[in-house]
């Protein structure tokens, strides 16, 4: 389905350095850029020795979000997407942040990991200069990570994350400002070091040319285009000699190349050292320098949420395939699930789009554990979840996606949704059950069709109504029921049946 003519979105980018929104409409099939905005909030210079964001950092990260959130006001809801990266995901007291967070920017804040990142940055790229035939490496220097991605079009073939951006080896390598010669090439080493795991595999995989993204690399650029060390994008003798400059210069206050903004000064170095360790390791002569990144991937991503092309169900194909999950039985359980939760969606206060999602993607995994072993299976399938890189999934709805697979069966884990954000805990709950009735009435595994099963729920109290005597004639199923009851009064839920 295209989208309808006119359409606004905004996608908003929670950096370890930098803030950035862009808002765009769908027009004509064409995405146009309308606004953009961005402030260099320099999250992760805010991380203490505690990994906790000390509250002046957490302040000046508010009042961003709180202009972004006025920018943004009138468009759908579910037309804005707002992801967090490294130092999120690193923050201790990320939760208490991402609480002020939503109501700072009228949005929640989805907390995103490396390689989903990479994919979106990837995607932002692939948009924006888009080549089929050739195999491209992208290279996106942030302020808490470095990603390097290998793809063709817009499929991915390697994506990785590594924990060095310009913020974090700042800190590391040039706390005190000073551009020494000795601490330059220790940086560079560092960098070199962190991409030796990795060199060997994309070397092999190889590419035709590379191409740079972010605030870090189009800053070198322009430097060294300003000083008229290149004509276009970054090569390695412009590099060296931007290397040379910096260090001669000393300090990274006294830094003053044309192109370079006051605010970039006191990380510059740090990101020069990161992509002359990129050359080294991946024996670069050249790359070229995209204006396209992770909140250009992330608007691409939502219009195809919005519009029933989703990589996430993508995704949920390809683990059910990998773990060789019985699709019959699956399809069995999610049709029911379906059906049950169309009977209830009002009474429960369930969302049509997000939450049947959600709960469709439960009934395809919930016996993914059996790759590992039967018993426990339920948490097998859990853990593998929580733990996978999950192409389109942010943290938060993987770990919702777990505790569907993990409470589908046995005793119901209510101590484990205290891991769960509030607002969150009520509705993942409620999908829960409809799943374990679902898994409670195929476990026969029969292609029988159920009879017409009616769904009654009045808060915490669930009511099953079977036709006149059915039960009677599936002692098995009755006795399953009668279990089922005990499980779920764990959870306060009250189940009958007739």
């Amino acid at each position: 389905m295209a989208p309808n003519m006119d359409e606004s979105y905004a996608a908003v980018d929670l950096g370890s350095n930098s803030f950035h929104m862009i808002v765009a409409n769908w027009t004509d099939g064409r995405l146009q850029i309308i606004d953009r905005m961005k402030e260099m909030v320099r999250l992760a210079s805010g991380l203490n020795d505690k990994q906790e964001l000390t509250k002046e950092s957490m302040q000046r990260a508010l009042e961003c979000l709180q202009r972004f959130g006025q920018r943004i006001r009138e468009i759908p809801h579910l037309n804005v997407r707002a992801v967090g990266t490294n130092t999120l995901r690193q923050a201790r007291n990320g939760a208490d942040f991402l609480l002020q967070a939503h109501q700072a920017l009228g949005h929640p804040i989805e907390i995103i990991a490396g390689r989903e990142e990479a994919r979106l940055i990837y995607s932002g790229v692939a948009h924006t200069l888009y080549d089929q035939v050739n195999k491209r490496l992208v290279i996106d220097i942030g302020g808490g990570s470095t990603e390097l991605i290998i793809g063709q079009g817009f499929d991915t073939y390697q994506t990785e994350s590594l924990y060095m951006g310009c913020v974090n080896m700042s800190q590391r390598f040039f706390d005190d400002g000073k551009i020494k010669a000795k601490k330059m090439r220790k940086a560079i080493l560092f960098a070199m070091q962190e991409l030796e795991s990795l060199e060997t595999a994309y070397k092999k995989m190889g590419w035709d040319y590379a191409l740079g993204s972010s605030g870090t690399i189009t800053a070198i650029r322009d430097v060294v285009q300003a000083q008229g060390w290149c004509d276009s994008g970054i090569t390695l003798p412009a590099l060296t000699q931007l290397l040379d400059a910096l260090v001669a210069i000393g300090d990274s206050a006294l830094l003053d190349f044309a192109g370079l903004s006051e605010r970039r000064k006191p990380v510059f170095a740090s990101g020069v050292a990161i992509l002359y360790g990129v050359f080294e390791a991946l024996n670069l002569k050249k790359i070229d320098v995209s204006e396209g990144a992770l909140r250009e991937g992330l608007l691409y991503d939502l219009i195809g949420r919005v519009h029933d092309e989703d990589i996430r169900d993508k995704t949920i194909m390809a683990v059910a395939q990998r773990y060789s999950v019985d699709m019959e039985q699956a399809g069995r359980v999610k049709e029911t699930a379906e059906n049950f939760f169309h009977q209830i969606k009002t009474a429960w206060e369930l969302d049509e789009k997000n939450d049947l999602k959600l709960l469709r993607w439960g009934a395809y995994l919930h016996e993914i554990g059996l790759s590992v072993a039967h018993n426990q299976y339920h948490r097998h399938g859990a853990y593998l979840t929580a733990n996978s890189d999950l192409p389109g999934f942010s943290r938060q709805e993987q770990m919702k996606l777990a505790m569907l697979v993990r409470s589908h069966r046995r005793k119901f884990p209510v101590e484990e949704f205290e891991s769960i954000a509030v607002a969150l805990k009520t509705p993942v709950m409620r999908l829960c059950v409809l799943l374990r009735l679902a898994v409670v009435l195929h476990r026969s595994r029969s292609n029988a069709n159920l009879p017409e099963i009616l769904l009654y729920v009045n808060k915490n109290r669930v009511n099953l109504d079977f036709p006149v005597s059915w039960l009677d004639r599936h002692p098995l199923t009755l006795v399953d029921l009668i279990t089922e009851q005990g499980f779920l009064q764990i959870a306060d839920i009250k189940l009958s049946f007739h």
